[in-house]
């Protein structure tokens, strides 16, 4: 069955406009085309969409209205704006509604990539369940500490670009968000940011301020009662594995794309850990129990459950978020890098961020005494590196022991 694409625009010569551009198209997607939110959710009640492509500023219903409404009562769909840059103020109030955002006037090649790499990331999934609970999130929750800690910077007198920066590079949450934002077409950069500290610079204190303070886009993670999930211990381990992952693909590569990208990939690999485990508190909390009594790793005891893992889960977030392609796809098969549909060239940050999170192996599953089973030997002889696990493993030792000291 051909996937379906609702557009919506309340200027009918943009609708026919549209329907005109993307005519070559109807033999792979089902296309409809609405002319204002009620309109859209008309139609939305009467069959089921994959994904909506909204303008921003309709008379009556806005984009971001009509959105708020899709994210509640159809959690499953993709949620796409296209809208003017003199929008944004209601940009950034579609924050959490929205997956990606586009300018208008869009080119016709940019619209169809976007739509076509959100309906792929869709086939990743077997389980509607867990597709619906990914694309139905807003945000990720922020770690208690850390949301305080970009509070206080930002209720300063002045508060500091570069503090903020730093503070974000810490939180899975915040580094996802702000880099969903900046990389956003709506923002017309020439280039992929993937550090987070690049990425508040860019967007700036004010459009920061406006996002926590106002807007309320971040939140704290709230207790939840899950006996062998710690949320500090999830941080630490991501920012760790972040370091370590760094470290390796500039020793590796000298390219700082490469390496921004394994930072950030190191940080956000297990992104779909915590969306599991705030979004599914009791059968993630079982699922836990289970595999540890199994003695099985936690990865493969979520596919078994869920028919997705965390990496699966992470990547399909991430990926409708519209982050670098290379941050995806290392978050997707940091378990199993040779699986990557990229074929290995040089050295790609999903072999940086498979040797990290290896190496400092995950908190979950320190009852799996030999790491070098969980390792993707293979692949590495395919780079070339296998000979380089020694001094890796002597550095990764390093960051473990400084953590906590």
């Amino acid at each position: 069955m051909k996937p379906k694409v609702l557009f919506v625009d309340d200027e009918t010569n943009v609708l026919h406009g549209l329907a005109r551009m993307l005519r070559p198209l109807r033999e792979k997607w089902d296309m409809a085309f609405a002319s204002g939110g009620e309109e859209a959710l008309e139609l939305l009640g009467q069959e089921s969409f994959d994904v909506i492509v909204t303008d921003m500023r309709m008379p009556g219903m806005d984009g971001s209205r009509l959105l708020e409404q899709v994210m509640k009562l159809y959690p499953h769909m993709v949620r796409i704006v296209l809208s003017g840059h003199s929008d944004s103020a209601m940009i950034l109030r579609s924050v959490g509604a929205a997956h990606q955002y586009l300018a208008k006037p869009c080119d016709a090649g940019l619209l169809v990539s976007t739509v076509e790499r959100a309906l792929s990331l869709q086939e990743l999934f077997s389980t509607p369940r867990v597709k619906a609970l990914v694309a139905g999130l807003g945000s990720l929750p922020s770690l208690p500490s850390l949301y305080k800690q970009i509070l206080a910077e930002l209720q300063a007198p002045e508060p500091s670009p570069q503090k903020v920066g730093e503070i974000v590079a810490r939180d899975v949450a915040m580094t996802a968000k702000i880099l969903q934002l900046v990389n956003s077409a709506f923002f017309g950069l020439f280039r992929e940011v993937r550090h987070p500290v690049e990425a508040v610079r860019y967007l700036g204190i004010e459009t920061i301020k406006a996002l926590v303070l106002s807007l309320h886009l971040f939140e704290e993670l709230q207790p939840a009662p899950l006996e062998n999930f710690c949320a500090e211990r999830l941080w630490e381990h991501s920012f760790q594995v972040a370091r370590a992952a760094k470290r390796i693909a500039w020793g590796e590569t000298q390219d700082p794309p490469v390496s921004e990208a394994a930072f950030t990939s190191g940080l956000l690999h297990d992104a779909g850990r915590l969306l599991l485990a705030t979004s599914l508190p009791e059968r993630y909390g079982l699922l836990l129990n289970k595999a540890r009594e199994d003695r099985e790793m936690v990865w493969q005891a979520e596919l078994a459950e869920l028919g997705a893992s965390h990496a699966e889960v992470g990547a399909y977030l991430l990926g409708i978020w519209g982050l670098p392609q290379d941050i995806v796809e290392a978050t997707a098969f940091h378990h199993c890098p040779s699986k990557s549909p990229t074929h290995p060239g040089g050295f790609p940050a999903a072999a940086a961020v498979h040797v990290a999170e290896t190496l400092l192996q995950d908190p979950e599953e320190a009852f799996l005494e030999d790491w070098k089973a969980c390792m993707d030997q293979d692949y590495l002889m395919v780079l070339g590196r296998l000979e380089r696990l020694p001094d890796w493993e002597g550095f990764c030792c390093e960051i473990r022991e400084k953590a906590h000291v």
